[in-house]
């Protein structure tokens, strides 16, 4: 130990190399898992490496109380690590079977972002449909304001204190013009 505390590298080497066989006895008690025999034993000498290294007599342990700790703790890790990963879930991992016996994988049940072409179409072609009434409905000042405030044709959205200042009329006057605007739009809308 004198020889180990001086920082002799070959007094480490002898004191790693001896207790290798209490790396293969903590080991023992892992066999249960899913881990390669060798790749335990890997890790369990790291950790002996370290308690090697860290030692420290003064405080009244012996080495092999410490280095069993040491080790032990790397093992620990490994598998806590080992157990982060499996938990990640592939999307293309089957999940389940359907009726028919074909395999459902979670990409299958996870909803898309592809739209339905069907709704989308009729979604264009509702937007065209209150264009026209737009036009057809309103007078330029409603038209004007439903612009401003809900940003069409390429307009920013503006608040109704914005488009008041804008316009040079009351904020409270730009609301019931936008009030009323909506519900022509609205009625026409519906009935059409």
């Amino acid at each position: 130990m004198e020889k180990l505390k001086a920082g002799d590298l070959e007094a480490r080497q002898v004191l790693i190399e001896r207790n290798m066989r209490l790396v293969a006895h903590v080991v023992k008690k892992y066999q249960g898992v899913d881990e390669e025999l060798d790749d335990l034993i890997s890790v369990g000498t790291i950790g002996l490496i370290k308690a090697v290294s860290t030692f420290n007599p003064d405080k009244g342990s012996r080495l092999a109380t410490y280095a069993a700790r040491c080790v032990d703790n790397e093992l620990l890790m490994l598998l806590r690590s080992r157990k982060k990963i499996s938990k990640d879930v592939s999307l293309y991992e089957p999940i389940g079977t359907d009726k028919e016996g074909n395999e459902i994988h979670l990409l299958d049940i996870m909803e898309g972002k592809e739209k339905d072409i069907s709704t989308h179409l009729i979604k264009e072609e509702e937007q065209s449909h209150l264009y026209k009434i737009l036009h057809t409905s309103l007078t330029d000042r409603e038209q004007l304001i439903l612009r401003y405030r809900y940003g069409l044709y390429g307009e920013k959205e503006l608040t109704q204190r914005e488009i008041a200042k804008r316009l040079n009329i009351s904020r409270s006057y730009v609301s019931r013009i936008e009030k009323t605007a909506l519900e022509k739009l609205r009625s026409r809308f519906l009935s059409s």
